[in-house]
């Protein structure tokens, strides 16, 4: 008898454990009011080796810069002194300027005796596009090379998304009114660095099953999901993919590792699809360091196509990329919590890639690059 009750008891204990397993999380209350995403911040308890790297470990070139409009010597030596403190050896001035704007930029820097840390971008006006203005922006796009650009970009998320042409309709991608221009930069030796949309994410419902929830409640300009305004983010990157094709004697740089940082498989497809194009890591830290062991196997992949920017130019927060690319660090924060609400952890990239990655490509890829600073370059 005692055997048939315990026999009884174990089996309604299984029972309903499992049904305790079937109950999704969510639809548990808590005992007491909880708080709000923007109060809930738990700290960790967790206690593992914690490796600080202020400065990269190899000269770097950022090429994705937006440091302040460089046209004072106050303004340029502050610049470079943060330079120094975290080894940037050149910054890419992406904050494309042209026209006189580019002219005083660089004989500032020149007068400043710092044209050895900066190197600049021209501009496209994209606006109002209609017939002929490819070949006006085409021959701005000379002038601002013979003035002492040595790129274009960054073109931003507007081209694509808000951009309009003469006509009010909205500046598609792969217009051929501007292939013109792009076949231009493939002459002229200059890589085209291009903003094209924003994370998927954003194209999305804003629900709670949606992880960048926080980002777009808090900023209204980063929802583009009305499908009455915007183009679907597949629909924008097919655009884009075939003006990639379109000229394949241009070099190409996608900003933001072409916002398929949550799906590196498919940035990987597009780098063997184009072998002229490469990307940049600025402002996607936040993916790679939570997939570390994927990303490292990817970054050593292609290692040859990846280039290191920071976008917003914030001395603070640099030490972020170099933690999470050199060292193999567990757990740590990101420095902006609307971005990503969970941890990072370093990929630990071999000094081959680090160096591929910091400098060596981008010397490769843009022309009348400074040598000074780089190891073997000079």
């Amino acid at each position: 008898m005692r055997l048939a009750s315990l026999i009884l008891f174990l089996s309604l204990f299984i029972v309903n454990q499992q049904a305790q397993a079937q109950i999704p999380r969510r639809n548990r209350t808590p005992e007491i009011p909880p708080p709000t995403i923007l109060e809930y911040k738990p700290l960790s308890t967790l206690i593992v080796p914690e490796h600080e790297v202020p400065r990269a470990k190899f000269p770097t070139v950022d090429f994705h810069g937006h440091p302040p409009v460089l046209n004072s010597r106050s303004t340029i030596q502050s610049v470079v002194t943060a330079m120094d403190a975290l080894n940037l050896q050149v910054i890419v001035q992406a904050r494309g300027s042209s026209g006189e704007v580019l002219k005083r930029q660089i004989q500032a820097v020149r007068a400043a005796g710092q044209e050895d840390r900066f190197v600049f971008f021209t501009t496209v006006d994209l606006r109002n596009v209609g017939p002929g203005s490819g070949p006006r922006i085409a021959s701005q796009l000379e002038e601002d090379v013979t003035t002492g650009a040595v790129g274009i970009g960054e073109i931003g998320k507007g081209f694509g998304l808000l951009t309009r042409k003469a006509d009010g309709s909205r500046l598609r991608m792969d217009d051929s009114e501007l292939d013109v221009v792009w076949e231009t930069a493939g002459q002229l030796g200059i890589p085209v660095f291009v903003h094209t949309g924003d994370p998927a994410e954003f194209f999305e419902p804003l629900d709670f099953e949606n992880e960048r929830w926080l980002e777009m409640a808090l900023f209204p300009n980063r929802r583009f999901n009305n499908r009455s305004r915007f183009p679907e983010f597949d629909e924008l990157m097919e655009e884009r993919d075939r003006m990639l094709e379109k000229h394949p004697n241009t070099t190409w740089v996608l900003a933001h590792m072409s916002w398929y940082t949550q799906d590196l498989g498919r940035l990987g497809e597009l780098f063997d699809r184009f072998p002229n194009v490469y990307a940049e890591v600025g402002a996607v830290l936040y993916d790679l360091g939570r997939q570390p062991r994927f990303a490292r196997d990817f970054f050593v992949k292609y290692q040859d196509r990846i280039l290191f920017g920071k976008d917003s130019f914030q001395p603070e927060e640099y030490s972020y990329y170099w933690r999470v690319f050199e060292t193999e660090d567990e757990y740590f924060d990101y420095y902006r919590d609307y971005h990503a609400f969970w941890k990072l952890y370093g990929m630990g990239l071999p000094d081959e890639v680090l160096r591929k990655v910091y400098y060596e490509n981008a010397l490769r890829i843009i022309p009348n690059m400074p040598k000074d600073g780089f190891p073997g370059q000079n």
